[in-house]
């Protein structure tokens, strides 16, 4: 099973604190944005899940692809 992060791009307003958590997943656009690459492994898991609990607009989630 693999996981990825998903930004729900309403909600989101580029406070770039999933990129301050989680650089190996999430980079930042010019404005700020987060552009997600690849996919959250489970070394990365624990991250990513405080990315998700950290983001004040609770614009980020993790699936399972």
């Amino acid at each position: 099973m693999k996981r990825a992060l998903r930004v729900d791009w309403p909600a989101c307003h580029a406070r770039g604190v999933c990129h301050e958590l989680l650089p190996e997943v999430v980079d930042l656009d010019e404005w700020g944005y987060p552009i997600v690459g690849g996919e959250v492994t489970p070394e990365l898991l624990g991250l990513a899940r405080e990315a998700v609990r950290m983001c004040p607009r609770l614009a980020l989630r993790i699936v399972e692809t």
